[in-house]
């Protein structure tokens, strides 16, 4: 059995357990693994052994191995999970399914506009900055309220918004770990309850450190990439 294939098949096996111990449902939670910095052929390994969801943040990087991929007659699904330059959206939009750093307005209406270029509905998760040592995400609830609230309007019609993201602090600090995922997911129970029109229930927390801490929070996406992949190689 490959590293990768192992790798996966514990994690799989930590997530379930996770889920039973916090009394949710069987594969409530999808597993995004996120391959930056490996090679096409590890993505490849991935898929053989089963997954078929993945996650990069580099759009140049993603673009050329997702299209080498796709060229074999596979067919991954990628999300965009890392901070996104608006000169990038254009090619992120046409290699992925979701979107889920959306953070500011500004973003999002480029993602509309590119979008509606070539004919495409895209979901993105709007990103949150919840104490994590990332600079990334909404910062201001208001701002956020104000963005879901055009989405909800219609005003960006090729875009699914489908939950919100976010990143926990760097720490060994449980107790600062769980309270990053709960600010999360009470902001989320919380934008639902406003906006009813739109579907809000993906919450996209967790990675290789924390995923079980996630799990037992309500993530229903975690990301990892160092437990499945091994090390990076910059």
């Amino acid at each position: 059995m490959s590293d990768i294939r192992e790798n996966l098949l514990n994690i799989l096996s930590n997530i379930r357990e996770a889920e039973k111990r916090s009394g949710r449902g069987e594969n409530s939670v999808r597993l995004v693994a996120v391959s930056k910095f490996h090679p096409a052929e590890s993505v490849i390994e991935a898929m053989n052994a089963g997954q078929t969801l993945f996650g990069e943040n580099r759009i140049q990087e993603a673009a050329g191995k997702f299209d080498e991929i796709r060229s074999k007659d596979l067919n991954p699904e990628l999300h965009i999970i890392g901070s996104l330059q608006r000169n990038k959206v254009k090619e992120a939009v046409r290699i992925s399914s979701c979107i889920e750093s959306a953070d500011r307005i500004e973003l999002i209406e480029e993602i509309e506009k590119q979008c509606s270029k070539i004919n495409k509905n895209i979901e993105i998760l709007f990103e949150v900055h919840t104490g994590e040592d990332s600079k990334a995400g909404f910062t201001s609830e208001e701002d956020l309220h104000c963005t879901v609230e055009r989405c909800a309007k219609g005003d960006f019609p090729h875009i699914e918004p489908k939950g919100f993201m976010t990143m926990a602090p760097f720490t060994s600090d449980e107790s600062l770990i769980r309270k990053s995922f709960v600010t999360l997911r009470n902001l989320r129970d919380k934008m639902q309850k406003e906006f009813p029109s739109l579907d809000l229930h993906e919450l996209s927390m967790g990675m290789s450190g924390d995923y079980k801490i996630a799990v037992e929070e309500g993530s229903t996406i975690v990301r990892i990439g160092t437990a499945i992949f091994g090390e990076r190689k910059y």
